[in-house]
């Protein structure tokens, strides 16, 4: 007979009968939560996202009880393996993240420790101060967490670290006992705390004491020291101390951090950017030495490798393009902020007459070639920051098997020993058949150092283990630091004694047992460690394997099973970039939910465990895996806006064909997927066929039998659908374009196809309206059949496209589309379901209505009479014209049209995503999406403000949350052209 399922144990029972946040314990949940940005993995036991602090530590509390372990987390973005254990993780990131108080005139805040740093920021910006430990994940990134690690940032050059700007810690025990973690004096005299804080107090204070000289001895005598505990804290150096000290850059394995008093600063004003470009890598390590002399707030490396890899990401080919010069082998980049704009361009000349007087030039040979690139503007400041903080990602889009790997990437060496250093680094990675990359904090002298290896294969963890070895011994003989800013965990842990001797190691120890004697907080990093190159501990063990996979789509640039899906999946590093909660659209779900399950890491990690076989038989198209996915609009802002290009939406549809085949079609799926195909008969009966939207018990019925919600309305079909007697239209010699009439603006908004042939007929352009190559039914894009994972009957609509449009795009005339979803379906899924010339000629000539006008306007061929339009236009991009650079080209288009203001929505994805918004159980979560900036900008907007949104799904949503009708910008062009050219 076969085994009945266990029960939950008494752990699980007494969270969710204690605990109102979340409790997992299913292994979907528990693998979401066993990785962090470091490349182990470690299966939780179980995970509790509490709602109050209160749960926090009545969560510690069960599962000290019941003998478990516990590991508090925030952003779970650590390198080292901090974040993983075998107990209970609790996740503060959620629930517990608001800032408590704030004293603007003091320039101090206390916060709650789940609490984002940019979301501080932003809070912190109104009153011109802000907290400057900037680490490059400060979108994701907790202050907790950032306290467990002693983070640094960028620019602590000028700011320092994490522990130099924590004012307080208050702090739960292991036992539960509160205390208040700041400055004491050395005699505790004015210390208010339990008896047992006192002592404990004591304790340390005398171990800091007995300590002092070895202390003094052993540590690195560099900024960029977190490794161990902070031990130095604790000496009597001063006549106070501040014991909060102690628990920065203790990994959790000491105390619950409950609220995190921090030391503010003014608000960077000016600034300036100088772009020192080299031909030698070792020049450049040297000259940060010099550099650092002219007082900058940061001297940032970024390396050959870096600047390769970010030419080929779409986000950051632009900003490369205006701050690099030629093929440099390296650029510092040195950041200025002095108090006026005139002081922070007369350190700009400085800065070139450093260069010239170290013996550089743009006209020499490649040793002493280079010169500064001014860079004054902010927009591309920014875009330059972003760039180098995305550095991680930026290093890890390699799509080989072999990946730049953390765990030397930390050190940090006194600056007249970095050139060497590196050097010969770079000798040990060479001596082990590798390479490695290098960037970050050249004016700290810790550069982020990572050897490109498979950890799949035994013989490059051995490279590994040879490579730490040897690195870390070189760091000693600098007096350098092993552990600069990302902290110890796993990967670095076992290597104190290494670096700070036998006794200093036992010091450690003797704190950890006084704080946590029976091990319950984090156990193992820090103290007691595993071996770093433990492969149980791996998040690819040797028993790692991925089977066979069926797979729909082309990924072939991806090594791996399933023609490459193994390898496109894998290449999601953790680094949680999808995690950020403002700025462009990635991601949309977990912006609503602020559940890992709805983002895109939490998606990859769940994809990787259920190809490898790690969720169970059937996983990949379970329902937990729907579950999963159910909140993917397939927006397709990963595709674009995560650094290593984890495509979700493309995945998704894998699962959806896996799907489909396993459990076949629910009775929405078809209606969605199908819709091309029964459009125009429903548009010939519209009446009944919208029926629905007027009666309260047809709703009813839908959403009951059809899973679609009562609450909205369905487009409403038409008998006047666009119809086209002739072939094509305009001068018969003016240039020629084809119109892509897509089914949705075909049926439902005929309006938009007649505008933009107006737009085209007017510019002097021949439109071409092809009927279909085979003579049947109008063309479609295959959309709506890929997002129910029929595949096959997409690739089918795709092949009549290719074949109607293949003559047209053969003699070079453009596919111009309306529908951003439909039209730049040729310059994606197309080419993962064909790859023959022919499919990409069709897709290279591809372009949306806007893309195509801007471009003929940049060209000098544009001749639109466009007529003034006074007022202001508030316009909405659709996620796939953001995905695919498509959006710009709408807003220069607008502001051709004399006397038009527009102003852009910052927006993320409007919630309605197809089909999305109209599922009963996800309506909720589309307007949470659209509540969180489009629809009060547009209810913002006077009556007479144009409202602009290209996709017919946006357009849809706009009107049912604000009741404003939105329009494509075909129809505000159609208005302009009617202003100068009045009908008669």
């Amino acid at each position: 007979m076969p085994h009945a399922k266990a029960g939950p144990s008494k752990l699980e029972q007494r969270l969710r009968a204690e605990i109102t946040g979340d409790v997992f314990f299913d292994r979907f949940n528990r693998g979401r939560y066993a990785t962090d940005a470091s490349f182990y993995q470690v299966m939780p036991a179980g995970v509790v996202v509490p709602r109050t602090v209160e749960e926090a530590l009545q969560t510690l509390a069960i599962a000290r009880d019941e003998g478990h372990i516990v590991t508090p987390r925030g952003g779970g973005t650590s390198q080292c393996g901090q974040t993983v254990n075998s107990g209970i993780v609790v996740d503060f990131s959620k629930h517990l993240n608001r800032l408590l108080s704030l004293d603007v005139e003091n320039r101090t805040c206390v916060v709650e420790p789940g609490i984002v740093l940019d979301d501080l920021n932003r809070q912190l910006k109104k009153h011109g101060l802000w907290f400057p430990v900037d680490v490059s994940t400060a979108s994701r990134a907790t202050i907790g967490g950032m306290a467990g690690n002693n983070s640094c940032g960028g620019r602590s050059l000028r700011y320092g670290t994490m522990r130099d700007n924590t004012i307080a810690i208050d702090a739960a025990l292991v036992d539960g006992t509160l205390l208040h973690f700041g400055e004491v004096q050395r005699d505790l005299s004015q210390v208010s705390s339990p008896e047992s804080g006192l002592a404990l107090f004591r304790d340390m204070l005398a171990l800091g004491t007995r300590e002092a000289a070895e202390i003094a001895d052993k540590f690195p005598k560099v900024q960029r020291r977190v490794g161990g505990y902070n031990l130095d804290a604790l000496t009597p150096r001063n006549a106070a101390n501040n014991m909060a000290h102690l628990l920065v850059g203790s990994e959790g394995t000491l105390a619950f951090s409950t609220r995190i008093e921090l030391k503010l600063w003014p608000l960077i004003r000016n600034k300036v950017l100088g772009v020192c470009h080299f031909g030698s890598f070792y020049e450049a390590m040297d000259a940060a030495q010099h550099l650092v002399k002219l007082k900058p707030i940061a001297v940032e490396l970024v390396d050959r490798t870096m600047i390769a890899l970010g030419r080929d990401i779409a986000m950051f080919q632009p900003i490369i393009s205006a701050a690099v010069r030629g093929d440099p082998d390296a650029i510092l980049v040195v950041e200025f902020a002095e108090e006026t704009p005139e002081e922070n361009l007369a350190k700009l000349k400085q800065l070139t007459a450093l260069m010239g007087d170290l013996g550089f030039s743009w006209d020499r040979e490649p040793r002493k070639w280079g010169g500064v690139v001014e860079i004054v503007e902010p927009a591309l400041q920014t875009g330059i920051a972003e760039f180098r903080a995305a550095g991680l990602n930026v290093m890890m889009s390699m799509k080989e098997a072999g990946k730049p790997v953390s765990f030397v990437e930390d050190c940090a060496v006194p600056l007249p020993h970095l050139a060497d250093y590196t050097a010969r680094l770079n000798e040990v990675f060479a001596r082990h058949g590798t390479r490695g990359t290098m960037y970050a904090h050249a004016s700290e002298g810790c550069l982020h150092v990572r050897p490109v290896l498979n950890l799949k294969l035994e013989k490059d963890v051995r490279a590994m283990r040879a490579i730490a070895e040897e690195a870390f011994a070189m760091v000693r003989d600098y007096k350098g630091s092993h552990s600069g800013e990302h902290g110890d965990g796993i990967v670095r842990s076992e290597f104190h004694e290494q670096m700070f001797g036998a006794r200093i190691v036992a010091d450690f120890k003797e704190v950890k047992q006084r704080f946590d004697p029976d091990g319950v907080l984090n156990p193992g990093r820090i103290v007691d460690p595993p071996k770093m190159d433990d492969r149980a501990l791996f998040r690819y063990p040797p028993d790692y394997r991925v089977g066979e996979l069926k797979t729909m789509l082309d990924w072939s640039a991806y090594p791996g099973q399933g023609r490459g899906f193994q390898g496109a999946v894998e290449m999601c590093n953790n680094n949680g970039a999808c995690r950020k909660l403002e700025g462009g659209v990635m991601c949309p779900s977990y912006r609503a939910t602020r559940e890992e399950k709805d983002v895109t890491r939490g998606r990859a990690n769940t994809l990787r465990l259920a190809i490898s076989g790690q969720l169970g038989p059937g996983a990949l198209s379970s329902d937990q895996m729907m579950e999963t996915l159910k909140l993917c609009v397939s927006c397709k802002a990963c595709r674009r806006e995560c650094p290593v290009g984890v495509d979700m939406a493309k995945m998704k549809i894998e699962v959806l064909a896996a799907r489909a085949t396993t459990h076949g079609l629910t009775l929405r799926d078809r209606l969605v997927a199908f819709l091309p195909r029964y459009a125009d008969l429903a548009a010939r009966f519209a009446p009944l066929a919208n029926l629905r939207n007027n009666s309260a018990l047809l709703r009813s019925v839908m959403e009951r039998f059809a899973g679609i919600s009562a609450k909205r309305k369905l487009p409403a079909f038409r008998g006047d659908i666009f119809r086209l007697g002739v072939e094509a239209m305009g001068p018969e010699y003016g240039r020629e374009v084809v119109l892509f009439t897509d089914t949705f603006n075909r049926i439902y908004e005929r309006e938009n196809l007649e505008a933009a042939l107006r737009v085209l007929i007017a510019g002097g352009y021949r439109v071409y309206i092809p009927k279909p190559a085979d003579g049947g039914r109008p063309l479609c894009c295959g959309r709506t059949f890929l997002s129910a994972g029929l595949v096959d009957q997409a690739k089918g609509e795709l092949d009549r496209l290719v074949e109607t449009y293949a003559p047209f795009a053969a003699r070079g005339v453009p596919i111009i589309g309306l529908e951003p979803s439909c039209l730049l379906t040729l310059r994606d899924e197309l080419l993962s379901l064909r790859t023959d010339p022919t499919a990409k000629t069709i897709s290279a000539h591809a372009l949306l209505l806007e893309e195509f006008l801007a471009r003929e306007a940049e060209h000098g061929r544009l001749q639109l009479p466009l007529g003034p339009l006074p007022g202001k236009a508030l316009l909405h991009g659709h996620c796939h014209q953001k995905s695919f650079a498509a959006f710009k080209p709408v807003e220069q288009v607008l502001r051709l049209i004399p006397e038009l203001e527009v102003e852009t929505v910052e927006s993320s994805c409007c919630g309605m995503a197809g089909a999305f918004g109209y599922g009963a159980d996800t309506y909720e979560v589309s307007m949470q999406m659209a509540e969180a900036s489009l629809l009060p900008a547009v209810r913002q907007a006077d009556a007479a403000t144009y409202i602009v949104a290209d996709g017919t799904s946006c357009r849809h949503q706009i009107q049912d949350g604000t009741e404003r009708a939105a329009m494509h910008a075909a129809q505000l062009l159609a208005m302009s052209l009617d202003r100068a050219q009045p009908r008669s």
